[in-house]
């Protein structure tokens, strides 16, 4: 696969200096009588310290393993490249839509026995939340922080506008109702807020068309970008940019202050709603506390009310590396994770939901997010999805994002022509995925 020998060029070319680093970061300690397990993950600030707890009450309750936590900057790759190079952690956190890529590439431990053995079972979570740990049936890992998104909307605005707070858009004709409603331009006909729009933030330009009932990928593993649904979809997202007209739409985003600021578009009211994760409270209460918000699912097509509830569902994941050295007792910290306690403290925490389907009253009473369980409500949702499983997502999505940008640019081209391409791309790499994979089932690994 063309994608993974760039992954595996990365990593023969950087060995030398990835050996350097792992070393230095996971230099052994001593720990009398105890076994050094070492922990990575990306988790920084409040989402760390969650880590940390979580460590330090596994450490002092039993006296036969030690762990030990680092925050990595760039896990992902890092992960990767020590794995590589022979010297992985024993733990390491990452996301769980790249466990396809890591599983194919054989760079995870399968951890079906020791699940089975510690009577940990797919029964015991959110179903979504499970199998964003498993590859073609297969478990690589377990569930840390999970997410989910919604529609964010200021109620303020709304009001203003003429729109009932107390009922946000439902469909997706009321949300364009909305947006033109709440839209403001200046006498210079400069866009100065707007209603909505699905560049802002733009994280998840993949999955509209599951909102609109299409798939990028089939039951068979085969492409399918171009379905009527995607169309269907893309040329929904299309009509923002006709709305407000490409370059106008773009000047206007140009003025948004960073994410993670007090002008952040939703926050300083320049957009009005938003499609966000359950972090998003995080940052209202830092910001802008007083703001005037409500959370709520979000739009279906008008024709589609059996789509009502699509959600996307995230995951942080941690898994054990191939080649950990003491992949046993890494695991028996990763049974103690996936105990109600452990979760919760980790859970609770990080400001997210636990993936577990039995959480304590306690929880929900202490979580500072005031709409924890319509996030963690909607995971349980058959309408729930993720991202495609398998190891050219990455690829796939810059193709589709090349796609995306087109439109949004208005080019002239017709989306499903857009997509056809992007399909035909992506296929002769999946086409390669799929064959490694039958020659190692003929093999047996």
């Amino acid at each position: 696969m063309k994608g993974g020998n760039i992954w595996l060029g990365l990593a023969l070319t950087a060995v030398v200096v990835s050996v350097a680093e792992t070393e230095r970061v996971s230099r052994p300690k001593t720990y009398p009588g105890r076994v050094l397990v070492t922990c990575w993950s990306g988790w920084t600030d409040f989402e760390a310290d969650a880590m940390r707890r979580v460590i330090d009450n596994f450490n002092r309750r039993q006296d036969k393993v030690h762990v030990e936590y680092l925050s990595v900057s760039g896990i992902e790759e890092k992960t990767m490249l020590a794995t590589a190079a022979g010297v992985p952690p024993d733990l390491a956190g990452i996301a769980g839509a790249n466990v396809p890529l890591y599983a194919y590439y054989h760079a995870l431990t399968p951890l079906d026995g020791m699940c089975a053995e510690a009577g940990i079972k797919r029964s015991d979570y959110i179903p979504a939340c499970f199998d964003l740990c498993t590859y073609k049936g297969t478990v690589y890992s377990l569930p840390a922080t999970p997410a989910t998104t919604a529609l964010h909307y200021n109620r303020a605005v709304l009001r203003e506008a003429g729109w009932d707070p107390d009922r946000p858009p439902r469909t997706f004709s009321e949300l364009d109702r909305m947006d033109e409603m709440v839209m403001r331009k200046d006498s210079d006909g400069h866009v100065t807020r707007a209603g909505f729009l699905p560049t802002e933030p733009g994280w998840w330009p993949w999955s509209w068309p599951y909102f609109f009932g299409g798939t990028l990928m089939d039951k068979a593993g085969r492409i399918t970008t171009d379905l009527p649904e995607n169309v269907r979809a893309f040329t929904w997202m299309q009509s923002f940019a006709r709305r407000y007209g490409s370059s106008q739409m773009q000047s206007f985003r140009q003025g948004f202050g960073q994410f993670n600021s007090p002008r952040n578009a939703f926050i300083d009211g320049s957009v009005a709603t938003v499609m966000q994760g359950v972090w998003m409270a995080n940052f209202i209460q830092k910001y802008n506390p007083k703001l005037d918000w409500a959370a709520a699912p979000f739009p279906h097509p008008d024709d589609r009310p059996d789509l009502a509830g699509r959600v996307i569902v995230e995951q942080d994941i941690v898994a054990i590396p191939r080649g950990a050295k003491h992949p046993r007792e890494a695991f028996e910290f990763l049974k103690y994770l996936q105990s109600q306690e452990g979760m919760e403290t980790l859970c609770l925490g990080q400001k997210k939901f636990s993936p577990l389907l039995k959480v304590s009253p306690d929880f929900y009473a202490k979580h500072p997010n005031p709409y924890i369980k319509l996030f963690r409500d909607q995971a349980l949702s058959h309408n729930a999805f993720f991202t495609p499983r398998t190891p050219v997502w990455n690829e796939y999505q810059r193709e589709l994002q090349n796609a995306i940008d087109k439109m949004n640019l208005l080019d002239p081209t017709p989306p499903k022509t857009l997509l056809a391409q992007v399909r035909e791309r992506v296929q002769h790499l999946q086409d390669e995925v799929d064959h490694v994979d039958a020659l190692r089932a003929k093999q047996g690994g």
